[in-house]
C-alpha cells in the first residue's frame, strides 16, 4: 500500500513508519520539520496549500495516517492557539482532502476523550453517555473529541471512510523530553539528569510500550472496517500506581529518591483510567508483548543514547 503518515517525524509516527516500512507498504511521513529523511516532506497541516503539495507531488494515496497533533492539556493550555488550528483546522484540511482524493483514513484520537468517566472506559462510552458523564477536563481532550465528531460529520456527508484510534500512555524510544510529555519520558528523563520531579499518589494509569501500539496501528489496513473506533493500550494486569511506576525507574536509573516530591492527586485529572481493549484485541490482533519493566529498561537505554548519558 502506499501510506502518508502526518505528524510521521514525531514520537508514534517515527515508530508508526519504521513498522509498516519493515511491512514492505510504501511510505510518506510528512512534519513541520526540516530533515534529510528519505521520503519525506515538510508540511504543516494547518496549511492547506502545504497539503496540497504533498498530494501534488506524491499522487494518490490508499491510506493517510492522521497523527499530526499538539499533544497534551497542559501544552494545550499554554498554547492553546497552536493546539486548537493543529487538531482542528489541521484536521479539517485532512479531511477536505480525503473527500477530494478518497483515501481512507486512521485517525489519531486519544483517550482523554473519556475524561472523568467513572468506570470502564469502552469505546461506546462516547455514544452512550451525556457530555456531562464524560466531562472532558481540558481544551486538548476536547479538541480530539472535535475531531473524531469531524470524521463522522464526513463519513455521514461525503462517504469517507475513517477509522478511529484512542491510545493510552503510549511511551518508548523516539520520545524526546519536553515539560508537556507524559510522566514515563518524564520521570525518566528526570531522574536521569538528577532533576526533581513530583509524583501525585492515588492516580493510576496503564502504559504501553509504542512498538506493541504500532504493530496494532499497522494491522488496521488488514481489518479496516470503516466508522469504527478502537482503544488500544497495555494489558489490563499491568495497572499501577504512578508512585510504582515511579519506584521502577529510579530502581533501573540508579536515581535517589530524594529528586521526589510526592503530593496528594492532581487537580483535573482523571484519578483511574480503566479502559476496554477487547475490541481492539478482536479486530486488529491487539496483543502488547512487552511490559512495564521491560518497556522501561529499554527507553532508558534510548534516552541515554540520545542525551549521551554515560552512567
Amino acid at each position: 500500500m502506499k501510506i502518508l503518515v502526518t505528524g510521521g517525524a514525531g514520537f508514534i509516527g517515527t515508530n508508526l513508519c519504521n513498522e509498516l516500512k519493515m511491512r514492505k507498504h510504501e511510505v510518506i511521513a510528512s512534519d513541520r520539520y526540516n530533515t534529510e529523511l528519505d521520503n519525506y516532506i515538510r508540511c504543516d497541516v494547518r496549511n492547506i496549500r502545504q497539503l496540497e503539495t504533498v498530494f501534488n507531488k506524491y499522487g494518490h494515496f490508499d491510506y493517510v495516517y492522521h497523527l499530526a497533533a499538539e499533544y497534551g492539556r497542559w501544552n494545550g493550555e499554554d498554547y492553546y492557539e497552536n493546539m486548537w488550528e493543529t487538531n482542528t483546522i489541521g484536521t479539517k484540511n485532512i479531511i477536505r482532502l480525503q473527500e477530494k482524493y478518497k483515501f481512507r483514513m486512521i485517525f489519531f484520537s486519544s483517550a482523554e476523550v473519556y475524561g472523568d468517566y467513572e468506570g470502564e472506559m469502552k469505546e461506546s462510552v462516547m455514544e452512550n453517555n451525556s457530555i456531562k458523564d464524560t466531562y472532558q477536563m481540558n481544551d486538548y481532550a476536547i479538541s480530539k473529541w472535535a475531531g473524531e465528531l469531524m470524521c463522522l460529520n464526513s463519513a455521514k456527508m461525503f462517504g469517507t471512510e475513517t477509522v478511529r484510534v484512542r491510545p493510552l500512555n503510549c511511551y518508548g524510544p523516539h520520545e524526546e523530553y519536553t515539560p508537556y510529555r507524559g510522566f514515563i519520558p518524564k520521570f525518566i528523563y528526570c531522574s536521569l539528569h538528577n532533576k526533581p520531579f513530583t509524583v501525585y499518589k492515588g492516580h493510576k494509569r496503564i502504559i504501553d510500550y509504542v512498538e506493541d501500539t504500532c504493530r496494532t496501528f499497522s494491522n488496521i489496513i488488514d481489518n479496516f472496517i470503516s466508522g469504527e473506533v478502537y482503544n488500544v493500550g497495555g494489558k489490563k494486569e499491568w495497572e499501577m500506581d504512578i508512585k510504582e511506576y515511579s519506584d521502577m525507574i529510579l530502581k533501573i536509573t540508579n536515581a535517589d529518591e530524594s529528586i521526589v516530591t510526592y503530593k496528594s492527586s492532581e487537580k483535573f485529572t482523571t484519578k483511574i483510567k480503566t479502559l476496554d481493549f477487547s475490541k481492539a484485541i478482536k479486530d486488529l490482533k491487539h496483543n502488547p508483548e512487552v511490559d512495564p519493566e521491560e518497556g522501561i529498561k529499554r527507553t532508558v537505554d534510548w534516552m541515554k543514547d540520545y542525551y549521551r548519558i554515560n552512567k
